[in-house]
């Protein structure tokens, strides 16, 4: 088993998928805390259902190596619409699931109507689940993952207290003074860039679990805010290094793999939590 690990290792695209997915779950992890906490943890999942429709209209546009163009800015819009709805009509909880199902509907409608291959299922399978692209990520896409990496992490340490009284308290943020409003749109546009990327991981219908496992492990055994952030980055990474190593070994599809190690991460997380109280 070691010797075969070590020759998949070599292997250019095994390293890009582990580099990429090592940012992607860190990243992840760190505005799953924030969406948890703020009662938003359905946001990646509606927002990945929006990333699919886009996906879907930049292949239907013939716009298949910059698809990014399209899928980026429409899911950074749908967060900032999101995220800002919560004082309106209409509820955030409602106003996600009226988005994702409906993006949902379009984007395979669009997969069916306007195919760009004999094989639908197959391209709706690997958007949905994540079954393949993981491994066949580019340079760029790497790339871009390092970059995302560096904005979380500097968002979170130069912006620390300010999103820490926005998530517990965000109405006496705002009396104090603080421009909450900005602070919420700098979250909405790095949350749409970690869905866009982390649907090559585990596809558009498994996103939920990168934002709300880690999350939900560490708070069953850490209490503190800094404390859970720590550990969730840490579950996180180790979640989705093991998950790729398994699914590379054993041949299964990489998404669900990965869920199912963060799913038995946290029901481990859970009782220990349950015998340290």
């Amino acid at each position: 088993m070691l010797d075969k690990l070590m020759m998949y290792l070599q292997y250019p695209f095994v390293i890009r998928a582990l580099t990429a997915g090592i940012l992607i779950a860190f990243s992840a992890s760190l505005l799953g805390v924030i969406l948890v906490l703020r009662h938003y943890s359905y946001i990646g999942d509606g927002l990945s259902h929006v990333a699919f429709g886009a996906m879907s209209m930049s292949y239907v546009l013939g716009i298949v190596t910059q698809k990014m163009l399209i899928i980026l800015p429409i899911t950074v819009l749908t967060a900032i619409l999101i995220l800002r709805v919560k004082q309106k009509k209409i509820q955030g909880d409602a106003m996600i699931a009226l988005l994702s199902t409906a993006a949902l509907a379009i984007g395979y409608l669009l997969m069916n109507v306007f195919p760009v291959s004999a094989n639908v299922s197959s391209d709706v399978c690997t958007s949905l689940f994540g079954s393949t692209s993981m491994l066949t990520l580019s340079s760029g896409e790497v790339w871009a993952s390092v970059v995302l990496s560096i904005a979380v992490t500097g968002m979170m340490i130069f912006l620390y207290p300010r999103i820490f009284a926005v998530t517990f308290d965000e109405n006496f943020a705002k009396v104090t003074g603080m421009k909450t409003d900005q602070i919420n749109l700098i979250l909405a546009v790095i949350t749409a860039a970690v869905i866009v990327l982390a649907m090559n991981l585990v596809g558009s219908l498994l996103i939920s679990a990168l934002v709300i496992f880690p999350a939900l492990s560490a708070m069953q055994i850490q209490k503190s805010f800094l404390r859970v952030l720590l550990m969730s980055c840490l579950l996180s990474v180790l979640a989705t290094v093991a998950g790729l190593l398994i699914s590379i070994l054993a041949g299964t599809p990489v998404g669900s793999t990965i869920v199912l190690v963060y799913l038995g991460i946290f029901l481990l997380c859970f009782v220990i939590g349950m015998f340290h109280d």
